[in-house]
């Protein structure tokens, strides 16, 4: 039986076998012309407008698990943060710190991953960076992405627009991501539960289309949606209500949450959008969010109001209230 391929220090070494690494397993995947010039920058076509820019670091553990991987998760964790900037996302880097022992294998599907996911998302990877660190070292391997966008000219003016009367919206099942994580940790059965890790571009440019111009826009990462409402109403110094019975929250998710000892709403999700419109276009943005790719499962689930007892009120299913603020600590480290 032929041993496994491995990565070595010599991979990172800037030599041939770094050459081979970068032709054979990421330009194989990622080709796109930009990329193919392997020069030490990507040449790219002028934008008109303004430019959105972001990054992000990504360190998940388990590398693989159920809805994607580490790599799926760079390109379109990366994609979200320009989409709901108000951006149309265009171009991505990413770098690549791999700890000596990895195996190739696991690199290549990483890096097909991310090729998909990148297609699906209707952006390129231009440029990147590999660099290897002595086993131990790493934990398998990291992932730094960055991307830019044209901004629109309409992009959300943050949360300093919004006002009382405002109404919420996610576009979707919340903390299906950190439930998959936390499960995974825990050897606990999945029950076909699966990360929501994908790309929310082509709903929120659905909603520009449409003519609403939401006025605050959030992808809900780590923290979950607690944590976004609660800087949003800090932010603005406004309340946030919502409604437990209008929660999207897969049964799967609750029974992790019941098994683990977390809360959903503070569960990380990978391809979900938080929205606030004004009260007149929610109808309108629940339908065209409803019609959208990733977007069937939209729910509103609660208003802006003035400054309350929290930033964030929930009102329960037995007609209590909850309060929520920022998540002082993390539940689930190293969920992206």
């Amino acid at each position: 039986m032929d041993s496994p391929q491995l990565v070595t220090l010599g991979h990172g070494s800037g030599g041939r076998l770094t050459q081979r690494l970068i032709r054979e397993v990421f330009v194989k995947h990622l080709s796109n012309p930009a990329l193919e010039s392997l020069g030490d920058a990507a040449a790219l076509a002028p934008v008109p407008g303004r430019l959105a820019f972001s990054t992000d670091g990504f360190v998940v553990s388990p590398l693989f698990f159920p809805g994607g991987d580490i790599g799926r998760l760079a390109i379109n964790g990366t994609v979200n943060d320009l989409a709901v900037a108000g951006a149309q996302p265009l171009y991505l880097c990413a770098s690549f710190i791999i700890e000596e022992g990895f195996g190739l294998e696991s690199l290549e599907r990483i890096a097909a991953s991310m090729a998909d996911a990148a297609k699906l998302a209707g952006v390129s990877v231009v440029t990147g960076d590999t660099k290897v660190v002595e086993r131990g070292h790493g934990d398998g391997l990291f992932v730094t992405s960055a991307g830019i966008g044209r901004l629109r000219e309409e992009a959300p003016a943050g949360a300093k627009a919004v006002r009382p009367g405002d109404t919420v919206l996610v576009s979707g099942p919340i903390g299906d991501h950190g439930a998959v994580i936390g499960a995974l940790r825990s050897g606990m059965e999945l029950q076909g539960l699966e990360s929501d890790c994908g790309p929310v571009a082509a709903m929120v440019s659905a909603l520009y289309e449409a003519g609403i111009r939401p006025r605050f826009m959030r992808d809900p990462t780590r923290g979950g949606l607690a944590t976004v409402l609660a800087e949003l109403a800090e932010e603005a110094s406004v309340s946030v209500r919502v409604r437990e019975a209008d929660l999207p929250v897969r049964d799967s998710v609750r029974s992790v949450c019941d098994l683990l000892g977390l809360d959903p709403l503070y569960l990380a999700c990978e391809g979900r959008v938080v929205a606030v419109v004004p009260r007149e276009q929610a109808d309108k943005a629940l339908n065209v969010m409803r019609g959208a790719p990733r977007g069937e499962g939209s729910r509103v689930i609660g208003e802006v109001t003035e400054p309350a007892v929290g930033p964030v009120v929930l009102e329960t299913r037995y007609g209590g209230t909850r309060l929520y603020d920022i998540l002082a600590s993390e539940q689930l480290p190293r969920i992206c």
